[in-house]
């Protein structure tokens, strides 16, 4: 290596030596950095707000959806006229004359029992027997008091009527004679007292005993000998049913409600007697609509005396009456029986679900007379499911159809 060359280096050896610096950049500005997080918030703002109201479109079409698959599928059709009847059948409920507890009028403990169930007991029978020894005792009590203060009565009358003769010779004062007389008056005062509740614990004494009230069946027993038997109506000894005469309950429609009267003879028949009538005499009417079922209740009563029937049974009472409107058929299977009554599902307002109460004429099995409750332009629900409700959406098929089996 020359001289010259030690000297005067070459460049790219003093470039290699020296340090590399990056190019200068303009820094951002603050306006520019806010308006770019504004614009990505803004951005997330509207991706939200998307996925929400897609989210809640995705939620009410299912609720929809789900209520449609939700609603039966039912067949509606308009009822066949039918002929008109000057006869009903209606349901009657059948009960005893009279049907008393028998409670006890004091407390003790059941010593004996006499009649048991199904047993026929006239007026004034024994029933039972209670021992009540406080109640024996508080008697006893109660007569030594009395003759204590008959004996105090007598004494204070003796002495009333001694200074009442000395007074008119002036052998004694005014005022101790007032003294006496009064207190001859206060002491038969109280010997009336205790005379009453000697009376009242007498009557007391004398609930040991329990007799029937009146000729009947006993239909319960609820004591045995031995249980503790406690004064009021907390607990029935026995039940007693007059069944010489029943008396029978039957709601009828108010369209009827002017037709029957008081002392018509009402046939009776009853599933336990088939084949059999019994006659029965309208008594008595409640002479008002009961304003829920829009009916009038009547009372039928029937003699009793061979003992055929039984309170408590269910009765068909035959009406017969002027035919008073139109009539319609429905098959047997549109009848839906709640404890309301019966009704039968109709269509309105194109899917809503209603129950109409109706009265039913002749019944063959297949189809039914309905005598009040349906128009002829009433949608019939043909075989109605068992869960349908007042107001409840329904899908209507077209006569014919095969109903879904999530609709029955």
């Amino acid at each position: 290596m020359t001289d010259e060359s030690r000297q005067n280096p070459q460049p790219e050896a003093q470039a290699a030596n020296e340090y590399e610096q990056a190019p200068e950049q303009t820094p951002i500005s603050t306006r520019v950095a806010l308006v770019g997080v504004a614009v990505v918030l803004v951005v997330a703002l509207v991706l939200g707000g998307f996925g929400v109201l897609h989210r809640t479109s995705a939620d009410t079409v299912l609720a929809e959806r789900t209520r449609e698959l939700a609603a039966p599928t039912v067949i509606a059709e308009t009822p066949k006229p039918g002929a008109p009847v000057d006869s009903f059948v209606l349901p009657g409920n059948v009960t005893s004359f009279t049907d008393s507890p028998i409670y006890a009028r004091t407390s003790g403990y059941l010593t004996r029992w006499y009649f048991d169930i199904g047993s026929r007991v006239k007026r004034g029978a024994l029933l039972a027997e209670i021992s009540t020894p406080e109640v024996d005792q508080q008697l006893a009590q109660a007569q030594a008091d009395l003759a204590t203060a008959q004996a105090n009565a007598n004494n204070s009358r003796i002495q009333a009527d001694r200074y009442s003769g000395l007074v008119k010779s002036n052998a004694v004062s005014r005022q101790d004679t007032d003294t006496f007389v009064n207190q001859a008056a206060a002491t038969a005062a109280a010997v009336r007292s205790s005379q009453a509740n000697v009376q009242r614990l007498r009557d007391l004494q004398s609930f040991e005993k329990v007799y029937a009230p009146f000729d009947g069946v006993i239909t319960a027993r609820t004591v045995d000998i031995g249980q503790l038997i406690d004064t009021g109506a907390g607990k029935e000894l026995f039940r007693l049913q007059a069944i010489q005469t029943l008396r029978v309950y039957a709601n009828l429609p108010q369209i009827y409600s002017q037709n029957v009267k008081r002392g018509a003879k009402i046939a009776l028949t009853f599933p336990e007697h088939a084949g059999k009538t019994f006659e029965g005499t309208l008594v008595r009417t409640a002479d008002a609509i009961d304003p829920a079922s829009r009916t009038l209740l009547v009372e039928i009563d029937v003699d009793n005396r061979a003992g055929e029937l039984l309170p408590g049974s269910l009765a068909q009472v035959h009406f017969k009456t002027p035919a008073v409107g139109p009539t319609f058929i429905v098959p047997a299977a549109a009848l839906i029986f709640r404890k309301e009554g019966l009704r039968v599902g109709t269509v309105v307002n194109g899917n809503v679900a209603h129950l109409v109460p109706v009265v039913i004429g002749q019944d063959d099995g297949a189809n039914v007379q309905i005598v009040t409750g349906l128009s002829a332009s009433d949608r019939v629900i043909q075989d109605p499911p068992d869960s349908l409700i007042e107001g409840e959406k329904v899908l209507v098929a077209a006569p014919g159809s095969q109903t879904d089996e999530g609709g029955k």
